[in-house]
């Protein structure tokens, strides 16, 4: 099964960067890209050209983190999003308490 692991478009708050995935070993077992932008979440009509190509032809996402839970498509069943709450909103949203370790498919 293909793999393509994304990393921000540059350096945003403690986010992984390209170095790290390089460092971590992640091209030995997926493709590595970059979403061609450097903001927390995922804010696809920012994204580059690329990038929203591979997320259309992807069969399965994982978005991993608070921010691409807020600002990715929750009506997409092809999501999961992994993620700690880090806010009483999102909490409420999820039906779960602060801090919780949540796996939640969109759709």
């Amino acid at each position: 099964v293909p793999v393509t692991y994304v990393v921000k478009g540059g350096p945003v708050l403690n986010d992984a960067t390209w170095e790290d995935a390089v460092a971590a070993g992640l091209g030995k077992v997926a493709v590595l890209t970059d979403s061609g932008v450097d903001a927390t979440g995922t804010i696809l009509n920012r994204c580059s050209a690329e990038f929203r190509q591979l997320y259309a032809d992807a069969d399965v996402i994982i978005a991993k983190g608070q921010a691409n839970y807020e600002s990715l498509s929750p009506g997409d069943s092809r999501l999961f999003f992994l993620l700690q709450v880090k806010c009483p909103v999102i909490g409420r949203d999820l039906g779960v308490p602060d801090g919780s370790i949540v796996l939640k498919q969109g759709g």
